[in-house]
């Protein structure tokens, strides 16, 4: 990844001391503070191999967990019989719906979802039931001696079909439906467009494995030591499930290999705690590539229907569309992923007049849920090809089409929702289509590697066709529609050591890092620690919308201001001023008029300082029944200018450059922002290109990574960071903005653009299929 570009303001890193003349440089002080590249603490435990995953986890006594899942994608249950697993040496239990002493069905939002399938079975990989054994060899074997007798249905896999089919859960098959109306539905422009999308099921692919471990505690609880990345909300399902009071649950957050999603699904985490609660004993399972294909959430598939209305000179008069999202089995974030997406259904655009009708329905598909960018990147791969259809027809420059429409700072969204955050959507657009092209490859042996499909392609040179594309996206942050977003935060300071205490799970988002740089800017504190995660701790909610940030780096500011007082209390106090009047930088307190010198750690000395503290956000509302309400806390743009070269005659795809500019709102880590842009750039273009979870009738089709290809580092693009804008928004937290999602979101969309460019085909399916990449001849 290169960076060619810095933000508008950037903090400026420190530079080391020389000693004189001719002299090496002497090394100046490690990264301090906001604004700095502190490195994460955890790099060289990760880096080495020596980070503790709940994979790696054992305990005195362990048993092994598996889990029977069904082949079927609809079917009714006429009888289960586990005596053959039950005779197994070391099988320990064996148990289904019948032995879950508390609620049988769970759900982040709403309940519909089984434990373990009691007469129907909806989706393929649904869990019937789970063992405990002594060897993990066992436990599978044990699980697949499990006869379980079906009456196979028909499944109902297309979501247009659901509307009219038999309900597949008692709740029906409509989970939500969402019309926006704004405008003058009579409004018509001079020029108007159509087009049909497609976006497939995306799946978060865990780099890490799937694993917990359960240990019952001599209370009667059970404690469960998960990847979980909102341990409160889990606990309190877990608790539900067991039957027990949540003072008897407790949920110890171990090491997150990255979260896209999939650590929010406690489908593996119950059987667990079941199987701990029955036999007494630990229980572990570490699920195998084919169980979280099937066990977890995935991307909604996406059907999209647009229709953009122009005047001649290309402004948008009005959009209408309707988004039909596969919710799959059962319900789990449908709801607040139908509503991004009907609410950014016109993209960054000003439309005076929006008509979008939105629906997420159930299917007999697997189960969708919490992906990055969840309904957001979707609509943004339809809206982006119908601006370049606009484009097209009025024979305008795609990027003049854009910067002609683009919002503003004081614009309304189809919502009915004023934007009062930054939103410099025309600068950063500009700043992607000013920065100079790639290079194109030369015509030679040596630069094979060059060309779509490499060194050992089939294609000729001559094929090649280069396209260059460009897409506006947007995310909102935090939760949406009312939702109560608070965290808490204790910091404590001891022998000149801080501990930030906070039950904000680190997922990759840098949130441990963030942490440790506002307490060392806010009290001096060099050393700090931040202690691990666990529901003993107040709930600082998901880690997902970039509110740990926000919300929870908030909270852990006001209460490191707060230990900043009591420590400078005395001090004033003692030279007769207030505390306004000192400040902490390089260690040192020192007062306005240069009287009172001291270093933090002599005014620490022999103190023990602490202070706990809460962060929220200004309150949301949920749409109503015309789509309209302030729902959303603040919103992130970016502009992404995608170069491909495409193989006409094959259809191969190379991603050459991606150019990336975005509104950042403050820098806090400036090393650690590029990584998350990059990361998320990189996962656009798997949704762009490769990834696609493929079913045949619902059955997942070969649930492995040879079946779904996610990019690897030599198809990662040359990501060029060509402007971070450091607007500040004055309602967040430090004034930043998350970063990670919304490339995520308009990369896709990006590519498709390069692909059209390149081919002439509309590019109307995302990921991108050969034959959609082959030019007309």
């Amino acid at each position: 990844m290169t960076t060619d570009a810095t933000a508008t303001t950037t903090a400026t890193p420190r530079t080391a001391a020389v000693s004189g003349p001719g002299s090496e440089p002497v090394p100046g002080p490690p990264p301090h503070g906001l604004g700095t590249s502190l490195p994460p603490a955890d790099a060289r435990a990760k880096t080495e191999g020596t980070f503790p995953y709940a994979s790696d986890l054992w305990a005195e006594g362990l048993l092994w967990a598996a889990i029977l899942r069904s082949p079927h994608p609809h079917a009714r249950i006429t009888s289960v019989d586990t005596s053959a697993a039950e005779r197994m040496k070391g099988v320990r239990a064996v148990i289904t719906h019948r032995d879950i002493p508390g609620d049988a069905a769970y759900g982040r939002r709403i309940a519909d979802r089984p434990v373990f399938a009691a007469e129907l079975v909806r989706h393929h990989g649904e869990a019937i039931a789970a063992v405990a054994a002594d060897h993990p060899d066992t436990a599978r074997l044990a699980a697949a001696a499990i006869a379980v007798e079906y009456e196979v249905l028909e499944p109902v896999t297309d979501p247009e079909l659901a509307f009219e089919a038999p309900p597949l859960h008692p709740d029906g098959n409509l989970i939500r439906h969402i019309p926006l109306r704004y405008g003058d539905p009579d409004a018509t422009g001079e020029v108007v467009v159509e087009g049909l999308y497609r976006i497939g099921r995306q799946d978060p692919a865990p780099i890490g494995a799937e694993a917990g471990l359960a240990v019952p505690r001599p209370d009667g609880g059970v404690e469960l030591y998960v990847a979980s990345t909102d341990p409160h909300t889990d606990r309190d399902l877990a608790a539900s499930c067991f039957g027990l009071e949540p003072d008897r649950v407790k949920i110890v957050v171990t090491g997150v290999p990255g979260a896209t999603g999939d650590r929010e699904d406690p489908g593996f985490q119950l059987p667990l705690g079941l199987l701990a609660l029955r036999t007494g004993c630990p229980v572990k399972l570490t699920a195998t590539r084919e169980e979280s294909f099937l066990g977890h959430a995935h991307r909604h598939p996406t059907l999209l229907r647009y229709r953009h209305h122009a005047d001649g000179e290309g402004r948008l008069v009005k959009v209408e569309a309707q988004l039909l999202l596969d919710a799959g089995a059962y319900a789990d974030s449908s709801s607040e992923s139908l509503a991004a997406a009907v609410a950014f259904a016109c993209g960054p655009y000003v439309v005076p007049h929006a008509f979008i009708e939105g629906w997420a329905v159930r299917t007999n598909n697997p189960p969708s849920g919490h992906v990055r960018g969840e309904g957001a990147m979707q609509v943004c791969a339809a809206y982006e090809a119908q601006m370049d259809k606009l484009a097209n027809k009025l024979g305008m420059d795609p990027t003049d089409i854009r910067l002609r429409n683009v919002l503003a700072t004081g614009d309304i969204l189809p919502t009915g929702q004023t934007v009062t955050c930054p939103a410099p959507v025309a600068e950063l657009l500009e700043a992607v289509r000013d920065h100079p092209l790639p290079a194109l490859p030369k015509d030679s042996p040596e630069d094979d590697w060059l060309l779509p499909g490499g060194p050992e392609g089939a294609g000729e040179p001559a094929a090649v066709r280069r396209g260059v594309g460009y897409a506006l996206g947007m995310v909102h942050m935090l939760g949406a529609e009312g939702t109560d977003e608070v965290s808490t935060a204790t910091v404590k300071v001891q022998d000149g050591t801080a501990t930030v205490i906070c039950a904000a799970v680190e997922t990759g988002s840098g949130f441990s890092t963030l942490a440790r740089q506002i307490v060392q800017e806010t009290l001096g504190v060099d050393e700090v620690h931040i202690a691990s995660v666990d529901t003993d701790q107040p709930p600082a909610g998901a880690s997902c919308h970039g509110r740990h940030t926000w919300v929870s780096g908030g909270a852990v500011e006001r209460a490191a201001k707060m230990v900043r007082t009591q420590l400078l209390q005395p001090l004033a106090h003692q030279f007769g001023m207030s505390t306004e009047l000192l400040q902490i930088a390089d260690g040192k307190i020192t007062s306005y008029d240069g009287v009172l010198s001291v270093t933090v750690a002599e005014a620490l000395e022999g103190k023990e300082l602490w202070a706990t503290a809460q962060c929220r956000p200004h309150p949301t509302e949920p749409l109503d029944e015309a789509g309209q309400g302030d729902a959303f806390v603040g919103l992130a743009f970016c502009a992404v200018r995608a170069v491909v070269d495409v193989d006409i005659e094959l259809g191969a795809v190379r991603v050459v450059e991606m150019a990336v500019a975005q509104d950042v709102g403050r820098i806090l880590n400036p090393a650690q922002l590029a990584v998350r842009i990059e990361a998320g750039v990189t996962l656009g273009v798997g949704t762009a290109l490769t990834e696609n979870l493929r079913t045949n009738r619902g059955v997942v089709r070969r649930p492995d990574l040879t079946g779904y290809p996610l990019p690897t580092a030599l198809d990662a693009p040359d990501i060029r960071i060509v402007k971070l804008v450091e607007e500040r928004d004055v309602v967040a937290s430090f004034g930043a903005k998350p970063v990670s999602a919304v490339p995520v979101v308009t990369s896709p969309a990006a590519v498709a653009a390069a692909v059209r460019a390149a081919t002439g085909r509309p590019v109307n399916r995302l990921p991108i299929r050969p034959q959609a990449a082959v030019a007309h001849t």
